[in-house]
């Protein structure tokens, strides 16, 4: 069983809860630091940019647009990015909170790297995956974007070479709350306006340097 499958070793639990405890101070004062963190890594013009799926929540109440650099090109840091999900590799972030403590991959696992339109990417490892529970794939430019969206919320990527072979690692979340449900979207509100920031940013760092240690010549791939 891949690590994103299996159960964490009690070292691996040790740790994880050492990365939610110092992620705690990022969790309370997200709302404090709304303007910021909206924009975490993100240049003026990658603020600017038109994303894939920004159409679909032109008036979303939450927005998000952060970014980061890798040390590697987008053919290295793309293979990271389409097999993340529970149930797959993970999400790279507090897996603690997000993956039922089983360890996000440290690998490359074959079976997750082929993505279709129309392709679930769980959100939760419980059950069948559904609209609820899972974005789906809208759109794929490979290595350089990828869309999944959800019927409230969409999630794009963007991964653009620079000048000295890095890629510069680009995601946008926009997510909308049905008030015709006021408890789900009181729900949703504090998960985003508390939780998305530390999470986000854990996992844009932890695709970072997944890719950046493959070296030149690839990745591992596991099985």
């Amino acid at each position: 069983m891949t690590a994103g499958n299996r159960g964490p070793t009690g070292p691996e639990l040790l740790r994880e809860l050492g990365a939610v405890l110092a992620d705690l101070p990022v969790f309370l004062a997200a709302p404090l630091v709304r303007r910021r963190h909206l924009r975490w890594g993100a240049t003026d013009e990658e603020l600017a940019a038109a994303l894939p799926g920004d159409a679909l929540f032109p008036d979303a109440p939450f927005r998000a647009t952060r970014a980061i650099t890798v040390a590697a090109p987008p053919e290295r840091v793309w293979p990271w990015l389409v097999q993340a999900g529970s149930g797959r590799a993970g999400w790279y972030s507090d897996d603690l909170l997000d993956n039922l403590g089983r360890p996000s991959a440290s690998a490359l696992v074959e079976e997750w790297q082929h993505v279709e339109i129309g392709g679930w990417v769980p959100m939760s490892p419980f059950g069948t995956p559904t609209e609820r529970t899972a974005f789906r794939v809208a759109e794929i430019d490979a290595p350089h974007r990828l869309l999944w969206t959800k019927p409230d919320s969409s999630w794009a990527w963007r991964l653009t070479p620079t000048a000295d072979g890095g890629t510069r690692l680009l995601t946008r979340v926009s997510a909308v709350f049905d008030r015709s449900h006021p408890a789900a979207a009181a729900a949703g509100r504090l998960l985003m306006e508390f939780g998305d920031f530390a999470m986000q940013r854990r996992m844009l760092r932890g695709i970072k340097s997944r890719a950046e240690a493959g070296g030149p010549g690839g990745h591992a791939v596991g099985r």
